[in-house]
Parts: C-alpha cells; sequence; structure tokens
C-alpha cells in the first residue's frame, strides 16, 4: 500500500474518459443514433424556437464542445460551465418524467433511463476534481479544508 501513498495520478486519467464519453454520446446525438434521443426529445419538448431534433442536434454539438474543452487545461472552466449547464439538462428527466424515469413513478426504482441519467453524478464528481485540481479555485478550498 504504500506505492499507492506515492502513485501520482495525472488528471489526463479523468479528463481522457471525460473526453471519450462526451465526444462519444455527443456525436451519435448529432448523426441521431444515440440511444437517449428519444428521451432527450421528450425532454426538450418545451424549448422555443425549434423542434426536438434539433434542439437533439445542438446538444450533441454541446457535449463535443464539451469534450474537447476537457482535453485542454486552459479550457477547463469552460468545459465546467457548459457541463453544469448540460447536467441540469440532463437531469431534468428525474423530474418532470418520472413515468419514464422511475419505475411506477418510485424514486427508489430507477428504470433503465433513470439510471443512465443518475451515473452522471460520477461525471460531475470527476468535473470537480479536474476543476480543483487545475483551476485551484479558492471557493473549494474554503469549502473543503
Amino acid at each position: 500500500m504504500k506505492f499507492m501513498y506515492k502513485f501520482n495520478t495525472n488528471d489526463y486519467l479523468v479528463r481522457i474518459p471525460l473526453f471519450i464519453i462526451f465526444f462519444w454520446f455527443g456525436f451519435l446525438k448529432i448523426i441521431h443514433l444515440s440511444p437517449a434521443q428519444q428521451l432527450v426529445k421528450d425532454t426538450v419538448f418545451w424549448m422555443p424556437l425549434l423542434d426536438a431534433s434539433t434542439w437533439t442536434v445542438i446538444i450533441g454539438f454541446w457535449e463535443v464542445l464539451i469534450s474537447v474543452f476537457f482535453l485542454y487545461k486552459k479550457t477547463t472552466f469552460i468545459a465546467m460551465i457548459l457541463l453544469f449547464m448540460q447536467m441540469t439538462g440532463t437531469f431534468l428527466p428525474l423530474v418532470i418524467l418520472p413515468e419514464v424515469t422511475f419505475q411506477n413513478s418510485n424514486p427508489l426504482l430507477p428504470t433503465l433511463e433513470g439510471q443512465y441519467i443518475i451515473k452522471n453524478i460520477i461525471i460531475i464528481t470527476a468535473a470537480l476534481i479536474i476543476g480543483r485540481t487545475q483551476l485551484k479555485v479558492k471557493i473549494f478550498d474554503k469549502i473543503f479544508n
């Protein structure tokens, strides 16, 4: 266990998987092959000006931007802002579509779609770890120290 103490993790061990996740799933939305396509369409029905299919493509491009911005340390802050805005929308189905995201609308029994959404907590956590490490934001130090 002593070797683990000295093991220096590079934040690219987290950045690269974030890139893969956001690029891949964003690209699938752009080309209309995302397994979450219908869920996204059902969630963005209230968005103004454009139809649900167009919003799905926009969200796909948004996710691709997040992926690219996470690759570079200088754009980490932009990636985090875009990610937290995107995650707000990602969690919306839990509230506006409980019949789709929970079995019998029971919040203790997520459906496959609900699990797909809830697992994003780990993505948020990874982003916070990168943000704390890379950006050295003082508010994190005040909260966590």
